[in-house]
């Protein structure tokens, strides 16, 4: 872009209505700066001090060309040269604490405006996470942030700075001749000209900039932690991910490039435009000279403000722009910050206590697709662009590659008819008017074909998600009206996919009860049957679990897991499929302490053991998101049903031999 010339940026056409800085938009990004006034105000005061004393230096050079050397005073010498070397270091003294000031307000609002994101993040759905890079947001979180900083700590200080010192310097330059100081800002018009035609197009590449960066951040995220690392391996994909990474790395540098070059065309313009005005205030000062209505003292010294003037003008000119560019940033924060909250709390919530555990799923049916309401994708900013994170796995593919990726995600769903005849799970509504009741204590368990929505019915109880229509209450309350802390004091749960920090795994385990004693943990492990194991290891609790846990096996992390839950002593305990990774020794000795967990609390487990299967109080059949089937073992099995089929090509097979085959009556 920069091979077009400046010429071309000079006549950038650019709509007037993008360019608008709204003053409730400055009024925000001020709030930030709140804080911090008292800061803000001692350090006003010392670049006021600051810029007096840096207006004595040419004065001091008038009266040494002028008084000091003609009249041969060698005290006045003394004395002058002594200002000189004086005023620079009192003005490093006043820097220095100005600097301090700086920073006390810039990294405020950096902690500030991190805690204020964070704080958002974690109250927004679980939707919000499946449909946004983690990239995306760490670059909200770091480069953003700090981007939006320098609005406050940098950028508009510099300009109520230089606001004072173009004010000081001029009143001292009128004083000493108007008609030239006159004719040294007459060239200020042609400051805005250029400042606004390159200013403008500076922030559009600065956006950009933004946007690359992001994608940038958003694939190393998702290739560079162990998951995504580990999935390039299998697939041999490495040379695909570095020349994926190099186009994306090649695009933050070209444009960082344009960035660049723009930015030296507008300081050479801007310098270009400050020497032909110095010429000038020279040329006819020199005239005033010989003509003996000025002495040299007073030229050098008026050309000495002029040059102190320049700066500060050329940055007062590009102030809009540079305050447009800048709040950039404050604007990608702010979308992060008033992002609405799917999930809720209303003010007079309900505070769950002494829960007995009856709950009821009344008509629920749940829509995981609501739009993109809440999300961060293609979000219209207020200048017009559109700043959408590239979707990873979409670059490179061809036409026809695309093309037969769509073919392939055609399912047969209930809106897809002319879709293939073969029975799959898939379908738009995730649940659809499911209604059942447990009493406390009791155990369910939910039992159907991968992708029937036996997961999702689990992720609403913690409210992870809210009902599209219908309710679920816990002891009669909507968890809608439920207060969320307290709702999740009361529901322990094993996910799929278990998560461990990377840290130890004393550490891990206390997440669930940051109070509870080396006994309580130890107590809570063997129950487990991870006691054992933990005790082997070289460090025991104190072993780092790595990342996600990755140095564990699957029935290790699954068994922390349980113990974590057992720790924390819930009322409604959700076991989705928590027992999935364990081996046949492990899970015989873990079925007895699952049992003793559950025992008086209300559990609802996503089974597929036929040893819970046969414990469970009420087993819910699931079928695209339906409950199709519901009874007890015996009951179903005579249905002849999906369980039936189930139970023939799943469950039988992990019967114990030694347990004789129940009755098939009414009252199993």
């Amino acid at each position: 872009m920069w091979e077009t010339g400046w010429w071309d940026f000079l006549h950038d056409d650019t709509d007037s209505k993008n360019r608008r800085v709204t003053w409730p938009l400055i009024k925000r990004v001020l709030a930030y700066a709140r804080p911090y006034r008292t800061h803000i105000i001692f350090l006003m005061i010392t670049m006021v001090v600051s810029t007096s004393i840096g207006l004595l230096n040419p004065l001091i050079l008038r009266d040494l060309l002028d008084n000091a050397i003609p009249n041969m005073d060698v005290g006045r010498l003394n004395l002058l040269a002594l200002g000189l070397v004086t005023i620079p270091i009192v003005n490093s003294a006043i820097g220095i604490f100005a600097r301090r000031l700086n920073s006390l307000i810039g990294e405020g609002v950096i902690h500030n405006l991190r805690v204020s994101i964070y704080a958002h993040l974690q109250r927004m759905s679980l939707r919000f996470f499946t449909n946004t890079k983690t990239g995306e947001l760490m670059s909200r979180l770091n480069n953003d942030v700090v981007d939006a900083q320098n609005v406050i700590s940098n950028t508009i200080v510099d300009m109520i700075t230089n606001l004072i010192q173009v004010i000081a310097t001029l009143a001292v330059m009128l004083a000493l001749e108007w008609r030239l100081t006159i004719l040294g800002v007459a060239l200020l018009p042609l400051f805005v000209f250029v400042a606004r035609r390159i200013g403008y197009r500076l922030r559009t590449i600065i956006r950009q900039q933004m946007n690359y960066n992001a994608q940038m951040n958003a694939m190393m995220s998702e290739t560079l932690n162990i998951s995504g690392a580990l999935l390039v391996k299998l697939f041999g994909r490495r040379d695909r991910e570095i020349d994926r990474f190099a186009d994306r790395a090649g695009r933050v540098r070209d444009i960082g490039i344009e960035r660049a070059v723009l930015g030296n065309q507008f300081f050479a313009i801007i310098s270009l435009l400050g020497v032909v005005g110095t010429a000038l205030v020279y040329w006819v000062g020199g005239h005033f000279v010989l003509n003996q209505t000025w002495s040299v003292g007073d030229l050098v010294a008026f050309s000495a403000y002029l040059a102190g003037l320049y700066g500060p003008l050329q940055t007062l000119t590009n102030a809009p722009v540079l305050l447009a560019s800048s709040i950039v940033s404050f604007e990608r924060v702010f979308e992060v910050v008033d992002l609405p909250l799917e999930i809720a709390e209303k003010p007079n919530a309900v505070e769950l206590s002494n829960v007995r555990g009856e709950m009821v799923f009344e008509n629920v049916s749940f829509n995981y697709d609501s739009g993109d309401g809440g999300l961060l994708r293609k979000v219209e900013r207020m200048w017009g662009y559109d700043d959408s994170v590239t979707l990873s796995l979409e670059e490179g593919l061809s036409e026809a590659d695309s093309d037969k990726s769509d073919d392939a995600n055609k399912t047969n769903t209930d809106d897809n008819p002319a879709a293939p005849s073969t029975y799959t799970q898939a379908r738009d509504t995730a649940l659809t008017d499911v209604s059942f009741e447990i009493n406390p204590g009791e155990l369910v368990a939910l039992v159907g074909p991968s992708g029937a929505g036996k997961t999702t019915m689990t992720y609403l109880i913690p409210r992870l998600y809210d009902p599209t229509t219908g309710r679920i209450t816990i002891d009669g309350h909507d968890l809608r009206d439920v207060d969320l802390d307290s709702l999740a004091e009361q529901i322990g749960m094993v996910t799929q996919e278990t998560y461990l920090f990377h840290d130890t795994l004393r550490a891990n385990l206390l997440y669930a009860n940051p109070g509870a004693t080396l006994a309580e943990i130890e107590a809570a492990c063997k129950a487990a049957n991870i006691h054992d194991f933990i005790m082997a290891l070289p460090e025991g609790y104190e072993t780092v679990a790595g990342e996600r846990g990755y140095r564990l096996s699957g029935g290790e992390k699954q068994r922390i897991a349980i113990a974590r839950v057992i720790l924390k002593d819930p009322r409604i305990l959700v076991l989705d499929e928590a027992t999935s990774h364990l081996d046949s020794q492990s899970e015989a000795l873990i079925q007895d302490a699952l049992e003793k967990v559950m025992r008086g609390r209300t559990s609802i487990v996503i089974a597929h053991r036929l040893s819970t299967i046969l414990a469970a109080n009420q087993i819910l059949v699931m079928d695209r998101g339906r409950i199709v089937e519901r009874g007890t073992h015996g009951e179903l099995l005579m249905l002849g049903g999906i369980y039936a089929g189930l139970y023939e090509t799943q469950f039988k097979a992990g019967r114990p031999e030694a347990q004789p085959e129940p009755e098939l009556t009414s009252g199993d």
